[in-house]
């Protein structure tokens, strides 16, 4: 299969996943909108990235590697454009689920979502990079940047979600280690595809990150519009509200009807 074909994949995928998301999420409270405006922007903005790559617009070529069989490769920057909008649109969904009660400490997701925009930014200059020492280098803060994410997530989310009820405590670890075990892959194909080692080709390269692309903005984002739907129909139900103590639809009628 050609690198185009998994291009066309991905801007089919996320254009269907955006559709399904939007249709299926609800905006019976503030949260529940948001929750459903945020994962049906992160496939969207996908769609974009990958249309622009699949037409020749979202990439640029360069030199390739010593040990390359081209002299050339493609760099496709886009994608890096779209991981800086659409991570961070991620994490802000996962903090949302940490902190269902209501946004406490926004400074750390403020922490998280700098930290994933230094490691997306690092990633992008180790791509262009052509000497050895610096593509390395900057690999490596990329990574000391992933981390700190992670730390971000398995540490003081965790901390603040230690306080909601159990099953938004589940919820929230689910998710956490759903998008943690794709998000590990990246790095992965970085390191060995063509903008590092060169060991996969660019079909194989460009294909398993399609494929990751759509299980981590597609399917965690259905998902997560699901378990959100859930864990509000159990506060309706109760007559809570998130942060007030009392519901508060965005549209009454579309409350009642649900």
């Amino acid at each position: 299969m050609s690198p185009q074909f998994w291009l066309w994949v991905g801007f089919a995928g996320m254009s269907v996943g955006a559709a399904l998301i939007l249709f299926i999420g609800k905006r019976r409270t503030p949260a529940e909108e948001a929750d459903t405006i945020i994962h049906g922007l992160v496939p969207i903005i996908a769609a974009c990235s990958y249309f622009a790559m699949a037409t020749g617009q979202g990439s640029i070529l360069l030199p390739a590697g010593p040990d390359a069989g081209t002299a050339t490769r493609a760099f496709y920057f886009a994608r890096y454009i779209d991981w800086s909008f659409t991570t961070p649109l991620l994490l802000l969904g996962l903090a949302n689920t940490a902190m269902h009660s209501g946004m406490r400490r926004r400074a750390v997701v403020g922490g998280m979502i700098g930290s994933d925009l230094i490691m997306i930014v690092t990633a992008l200059v180790f791509g262009l990079s052509q000497v050895a020492w610096l593509k390395w280098t900057w690999f490596a803060i990329s990574c000391g940047a992933f981390l700190a994410v992670y730390y971000g997530i398995f540490v003081q989310l965790r901390e603040e979600n230690a306080s909601e009820r159990d099953d938004t405590r589940a919820d929230f670890m689910r998710n956490a280690v759903f998008l943690s075990v794709i998000w590990l892959a990246y790095p992965v194909v970085l390191l060995f595809g063509d903008d590092g080692l060169g060991l996969l080709g660019p079909a194989l390269g460009l294909g398993i990150i399609a494929v990751l692309d759509l299980v981590a903005k597609v399917v965690y984002g259905l998902m997560a519009t699901v378990q959100t739907a859930k864990r509000v129909d159990r506060d309706l139900a109760e007559g809570k509200d998130l942060a007030r103590g009392k519901v508060a639809p965005v549209r009454p009628h579309v409350a009642a009807a649900e």
